[in-house]
Formats: structure tokens, C-alpha cells, sequence
């Protein structure tokens, strides 16, 4: 998965996918620093609610450790755990939301908003068919219609964040499913936008057999 965004220079965090707690420490000594660690489960959406994330490991014993602990947590959760996700823990920033879901009538649509685990609270979310039109216009108009804006520019002297880089995730995104029709659904929760750019945390793909689909302008017209 995060090689289909790297291909798309999609900015995405330092990552491994490894299937046992052993490997996961190797994984952690390869990355080097602080890492987080996430449960790889088909079934399981939302990680956090089932104990499926450990953040700020500092070592390569402790990524062991915890490898084992979700494993267990969330095979008790009645889930069937594939592996673990090694990541290099990223700076902190404005947690916001990227996504595509194929709509039968426009075809696919591209969204963005706040992000995190607030994202099914605030649904504070903006849409538009794929391709973005007018390029940079259109990424910049969805960021900065969003209520929670203000974030991302600096709200009560906190630093702002590379808005820039955020349009650029868009545009990338736009431009990717625009590509390949065989993706329905696409999650990129969260993307961490600071001072210094935007980058993907964790994300989520969903393929389907391509359907024929209609020139934009038809799609335009509904």
C-alpha cells in the first residue's frame, strides 16, 4: 500500500510491515529512534479501540514487548492479526484527513478534512470530483473552506502548518485514482501537516474491478 503512494511521491512516514514480535524489534533497530506500532488485521478499522497501537517506543525490546501485548489484545477482540506496522514516529502537527470514495453517478471524489480519531465526530469534511479541476486552486479552495482552518494557519500563535504541502497530497491523490479505476476506496488518516510538510500516518486501500466511467464532463452534468 505504501508503495503505490511513494510511486505517486504521496510523502509517507518510514514504514515495515513484519509478521512476528521478533521482527518487529528488527524493524524498530532498522528505523532507528522512536517508533510507533500498529496491528496489521483485515477486520479491524479503528486500531486504537482494540489496544491495536503503541506509540513512543524507544527501543528495540520495547517494540518486542509490545508487539506481543496487541497481538494478544486484539486477537482477544476477535481479530486475527496478520502482523505489525513499524513507523518512525513523526513530529507533531494538525491531524487532517484524505480520502476517495467511488460514487456510482460522478465516479470517484476526492475529500479532505479534519483528521485523527475526531474524523467520524467533527465531519467537518470537503468534496469534489476527481480530477481536482484549476489545480492548485481547487486543493487550496476544499482546505480552506474547512471549518478547522484556522489550525492550520497558526490558531492562538501555534506555528503554521505547510497548507502547501497538504494541496500537493491532493493533487497527487486527484491524480491517482484518476489513474487507476480499480481503487473504490481510499482512507488516509492522518495525514500530519506541520511547518515542514505534510506527510501520511497510516492509510487504507480498498480495490475493486474497474467500471466503465463516463468523460468528466458527463459526470459533471449528473
Amino acid at each position: 500500500m505504501g508503495r503505490i503512494l511513494e510511486a505517486y511521491r504521496i510523502p509517507v512516514v518510514p514504514w515495515r510491515v513484519v509478521p512476528t514480535p521478533t521482527a518487529a524489534a528488527r524493524a524498530a533497530r532498522g528505523i532507528g529512534g522512536s517508533v510507533a506500532l500498529k496491528a496489521v488485521a483485515p477486520t479491524l478499522l479503528h486500531k486504537s479501540d482494540a489496544g491495536g497501537v503503541r506509540l513512543g517506543l524507544h527501543d528495540p525490546r520495547a517494540a518486542q514487548v509490545a508487539a506481543a501485548e496487541i497481538r494478544d489484545r486484539v486477537q482477544s477482540a476477535g481479530h486475527a492479526v496478520e502482523g505489525f506496522l513499524v513507523q518512525a514516529m513523526v513530529p507533531t502537527g494538525v491531524e487532517m484527513f484524505v480520502g476517495v470514495v467511488h460514487d456510482g453517478v460522478f465516479g470517484p471524489v476526492v475529500a479532505c478534512g479534519a483528521g485523527g480519531t475526531a474524523v467520524e465526530l467533527l465531519h467537518d469534511v470537503q468534496v469534489r470530483i476527481a480530477p481536482l479541476a484549476d489545480a492548485d486552486a481547487d486543493a487550496e479552495e476544499m482546505i480552506r473552506s474547512l471549518t478547522t482552518f484556522p489550525l492550520l494557519d497558526g490558531y492562538r500563535g501555534a506555528p503554521k502548518a505547510d497548507v502547501a504541502g497538504l494541496e500537493d497530497v491532493l493533487l497527487r491523490v486527484s491524480a491517482l485514482v484518476d489513474a487507476h479505476h480499480e481503487i473504490a476506496e481510499m482512507d488516509l488518516n492522518p495525514v500530519m501537516v506541520g511547518p515542514d510538510g505534510a506527510v501520511v500516518v497510516d492509510a487504507r486501500i480498498r480495490i475493486e474491478s474497474p467500471t466503465r466511467r463516463l468523460p468528466l464532463a458527463a459526470r459533471l452534468r449528473g
